[in-house]
């Protein structure tokens, strides 16, 4: 079967019970994506990090696609849970990149006044594959070097 587009386990997950990622209705637009192992993402304090949500995945796709990292709607509400960048860009050359085989993972920031506890096999996010365009005269040929963060470290 040629691959097209979806997802696999990612280096290192390989034995850690991680589930596919699956739409739960044949209308949905994003892959419910959990959490590989449980984590504790503390409370925003001012000049913190994001923590990185691990996902055990990676995903392959069409050179004029990427993968759109989107939050789950409750998680603001119920358990304080922002993404960091508003959404994530997964771009197709971050597959199986030399740094990290192209783990997927979310940026997350508490805005709870109290730790939140995200358990293994959690659903943290949403992931939609999607078509991209490039713009006249567009001369991009670098290559990734890196993996998370890395676009615009290029050879």
């Amino acid at each position: 079967m040629e691959k097209i587009r979806g997802f696999e386990i990612a280096k290192g997950f390989e034995d850690k019970g991680i589930n596919m990622p699956v739409r739960k209705t044949k209308f949905s637009a994003g892959y419910d994506i959990e959490a590989a192992e449980d984590i504790v993402i503390p409370s925003f304090k001012k000049g913190m990090n994001p923590t990185l949500v691990k996902t055990g995945l990676k995903a392959y796709m069409q050179p004029d696609e990427y993968l759109k990292l989107c939050n789950r709607s409750s998680n603001p509400k119920k358990k304080g849970l922002i993404l960091a960048n508003s959404i994530g860009v997964v771009d197709a050359d971050y597959y199986g990149n030399p740094d990290n085989d192209g783990h997927i993972m979310f940026a997350f920031y508490n805005i709870k006044e109290e730790d939140t506890i995200v358990k293994k096999g959690e659903c943290i996010g949403q992931a939609i594959f999607e078509k991209f365009l490039v713009a006249d005269g567009d001369m991009a040929e670098g290559e990734r070097v890196g993996g998370f963060g890395s676009t615009s470290l290029q050879k």
